[in-house]
């Protein structure tokens, strides 16, 4: 009789609802040890969509649409649009870009033992690649929380090659958003940016987070259309203090400064001999 293969290494065994709960620790464990290995500490997250192209990228799409012979048709008019408006959104991705330089260039100049204030994104195109690629540019590591979707969301070519992770389980994902960050920069986005900051405003509003965290919501231009919450204020749903941890800004300059003065303030201190062992000074709660 064939023996039976040990059952951490069966994969169909692996593969089973049955064992659902070691591939959910595996999403934990696994990339804690590589955050150890490349002696990351803390991160700075960068959220926005996944459909924001580059200026060259836009400027591209905009000249193909262009040149394109069946003009003065309705479609063709609403591509047209499209790209006008991808264009303009390219900025975005420009902003992105520079301000991950920006940051990864200023941490890169700590005197401190361990990386400081990684750049972090979802790993995939438009806003998320801006973020990896700019800090790439400055010199430094970056980091890509991919998750494994049948359509969409590839990774970027600009994540450092070990700080590339793959996740089947949205929530182990979100989780590793929240483990390290230190700051957030929100740029425009749709559900999956909004999802993604309101998760982890919640986790800050309930006290899960042992951390003071700052998010910059970048662009007022999007942002003042999509996102009122005065009248939560209003309303009694929110305090005055939960709006004070949106900061709206409109320039990588006055992102970088708001970002600055927040890490300084409340993240430059030493590490106890514990928490420098491992990643993340200030965790999640539990």
């Amino acid at each position: 009789m064939k023996p039976h293969p040990l059952a951490y290494r069966d994969i169909e065994f692996l593969d089973s609802s049955d064992a659902r709960p070691i591939r959910i620790l595996a999403e934990y464990l696994e990339p804690l040890k590589r955050f150890r290995i490349e002696n990351i500490q803390d991160t700075v997250v960068f959220f926005g969509s996944a459909r924001t192209l580059s200026r060259e990228g836009a400027e591209l799409e905009l000249a193909r649409l262009s040149a394109h012979e069946a003009k003065n048709t309705s479609d063709y008019e609403a591509a047209l649009k499209r790209g006008r408006k991808a264009l303009e959104w390219s900025r975005y991705y420009e902003d992105a870009r520079t301000l991950a330089h920006m940051l990864t260039t200023w941490s890169l100049s700590l005197e401190e033992p361990r990386r400081r204030f990684v750049v972090c994104s979802g790993g995939g195109p438009g806003i998320m690649e801006a973020a990896n690629r700019g800090a790439v540019e400055a010199g430094g590591k970056t980091v890509g929380l991919n998750i494994r979707l049948p359509f969409e969301q590839g990774p970027n070519p600009y994540i450092t090659e070990n700080l590339h992770f793959e996740f089947h389980y949205f929530f182990m994902r979100k989780f590793w958003f929240a483990y390290l960050a230190k700051a957030l920069v929100v740029f425009p986005g749709g559900f999956g940016t909004l999802d993604e900051m309101f998760e982890i405003l919640t986790l800050d509003q309930t006290r899960k987070l042992s951390k003071k965290l700052c998010v910059i919501l970048y662009g007022r231009d999007y942002w003042d259309q999509i996102l009122n919450l005065q009248p939560m204020l209003e309303w009694g749903a929110i305090s005055e203090d939960d709006l004070r941890l949106l900061h709206p800004v409109d320039t990588p300059e006055a992102a970088f400064e708001t970002l600055k003065a927040h890490l300084i303030a409340n993240h430059m201190v030493p590490a106890t001999p514990q928490e420098a062992r491992a990643p993340g000074i200030a965790k999640t709660r539990g």
